[in-house]
């Protein structure tokens, strides 16, 4: 006996398969966008130097505390250069 009309299966269209496209975002994280405007680049190029050297003497004063670890700059052997 029929129970009633059969579903008709609705018609994809191709906006409706692409949904949204997970590569073309951004990604968080390290990546970012470079800055275009003359006085970003500008501090943006100054905050990574000032980094860069904050990480310098950090690493520095952490090869003097170790001592021991020869692999890093300012240990043992550079101790006994001087």
């Amino acid at each position: 006996m029929a129970q009633g009309q059969m579903k008709k299966s609705k018609a994809t269209t191709a906006v409706a398969k692409r949904g949204s496209n997970s590569a073309a975002r951004t990604r968080p994280g390290p990546r970012q966008v470079a800055p275009k405007k003359a006085s970003l680049v500008k501090q943006a190029k100054l905050n990574k130097k000032l980094t860069s050297g904050l990480v310098a003497k950090t690493e520095r004063s952490l090869a003097q505390k170790a001592g021991h670890l020869e692999m890093l700059a300012g240990g043992k052997k550079d101790k006994k250069k001087k």
